[in-house]
């Protein structure tokens, strides 16, 4: 069978911000054909690949034109003719033919879509799902999900400080029983929010819109959602993502709702405040990407008890995070694939998080697509926990949707991940 890349062909396509993307389909020799598509982030971290855009005023500068020309010009040249089945060769050429630490030449959109489609046109080569095409004999779980239930930062048009407000069902016996647990905390929010006066719609990843007086007062609210829910809070917790890089100014952290500023150290203490009086287990970028010393005081304080995720902090970099973990910063890693910018960058990431015993966290972007290409990343490399914004809007429900046929396709042998997907030393 010849699995070699025949065609390469870029096209835009839109986001669920209205905002253009790049889509590339790929054909194999065999006629096997795979799809990629390029997911877009508010918050981004300053070291991760970045998206090239057109600039000027036309699509308010987030044209495509240039990165569709990439993939259909030197991208195509280069690897029409390798095997689809050596997803790193072909990762390799990318990252080599762009040549920038930040796929500042190419555009981290072209490279991302590029890649994806290729490990998507080999699966379907093979005739398997990505999934199984990506774990081969090796076992696979359900992932523990992390949905936002109110949104913030970036998502929300900075309405409060932090980025995302989440549950994580670690009760669930099932990713069934975990989506039954997300729908009915999701909604008993919406109703205390409709009851307080304050349910003004949804922000960027489908989470309600927060119409809060302070950054605390989302935390409450979430809690009481949770318990109007009827679940215990062992049965489902918070996580926070704090996107602490979005507020730091000067060295102090600044919160515009609450008009109140903090030194790295005071800035510990309110997040120690946060996490003793509510039931917070996972926490994302509790302090800013250049934060090294707040990133291991807040490790060293917490990290026995909660989960500390890097993501702007560790841009899905595979020597980002073996520097951070024996520097003693953070105990779990965000896995975006458009932040690295290849499949193979991922991987890499992934692979240097469990050698270091942490949680990984495979995640979409605020701004997505119909593809559910995460979710087959999260199952097949059985990372464990997947983070895809609220439960709401069409975009995020196709991912859990997804992953809930893959859990039907599986029947008995299925299994949910759930607090154990969570580092080694605290479950």
């Amino acid at each position: 069978m010849n699995t070699s890349i025949r065609q390469l062909t870029a096209r835009r396509i839109w986001d669920s911000r209205g905002r253009p993307t790049v889509e590339v389909d790929v054909v194999l020799a065999d006629g096997a054909r795979g799809r990629g598509i390029a997911p877009a982030g508010a918050s981004r971290g300053s070291r991760e690949a970045v998206d090239l855009r057109d600039g000027g005023n036309a699509l308010g500068g987030f044209g495509v034109a240039q990165a569709l020309a990439h993939v259909n010009g030197p991208i195509a040249a280069r690897i029409l003719g390798l095997d689809a089945m050596d997803q790193q060769a072909v990762d390799d050429a990318l990252v080599a033919l762009d040549g920038t630490p930040t796929k500042s030449a190419l555009g981290g959109n072209a490279t991302i879509a590029t890649s994806l489609a290729v490990l998507h046109a080999a699966a379907a080569s093979a005739g398997l799902p990505l999934w199984r095409h990506l774990a081969g004999d090796s076992p696979v779980r359900l992932p523990l999900p992390e949905i936002q239930i109110f949104g913030g930062g970036a998502h929300a048009g900075r309405r409060v400080d932090i980025q995302d407000f989440l549950i994580m069902p670690i009760g669930a016996a099932s990713f069934d029983e975990a989506m039954v647990m997300t729908a009915e905390v999701y909604r008993h929010a919406g109703e205390l929010m409709a009851k307080a006066g304050r349910r003004a719609g949804v922000a960027d990843e489908g989470g309600w819109w927060p119409d809060f007086a302070s950054n605390e007062d989302a935390l409450e609210m979430l809690t009481r959602a949770i318990d109007a829910a009827g679940y215990r809070h062992d049965e489902v917790a918070i996580s926070l993502d704090i996107a602490a890089s979005e507020f730091r100014r000067d060295g102090r952290y600044v919160l515009g709702l609450e008009q109140r500023s903090y030194d790295s150290g005071e800035w510990l203490e309110v997040l120690r405040g946060w996490i003793d009086r509510y039931p917070i287990l996972s926490v994302e970028d509790p302090v800013a990407e250049d934060d090294d010393a707040g990133m291991r005081a807040f490790t060293e304080a917490f990290g026995d008890r909660i989960q500390v995720i890097g993501d702007d902090y560790l841009v899905t970099n595979a020597a980002l995070v073996r520097n951070a973990a024996s520097a003693g910063c953070c105990n779990a890693v965000l896995l975006k694939p458009n932040q690295a910018g290849t499949v193979s960058e991922t991987r890499a990431a992934m692979l240097a998080a469990r050698e270091a015993g942490w949680g990984m966290v495979v995640s979409a972007r605020s701004g997505e697509t119909e593809d559910v290409a995460i979710v087959h990343l999260a199952i097949g490399w059985n990372a464990g926990q997947l983070k895809v914004g609220s439960f709401a809007r069409s975009e995020r429900m196709a991912k859990w949707n997804e992953a809930l046929r893959i859990e039907a396709e599986l029947g008995a042998a299925a299994v949910y991940a759930g607090r154990q997907a969570l580092p080694v030393g605290w479950r």
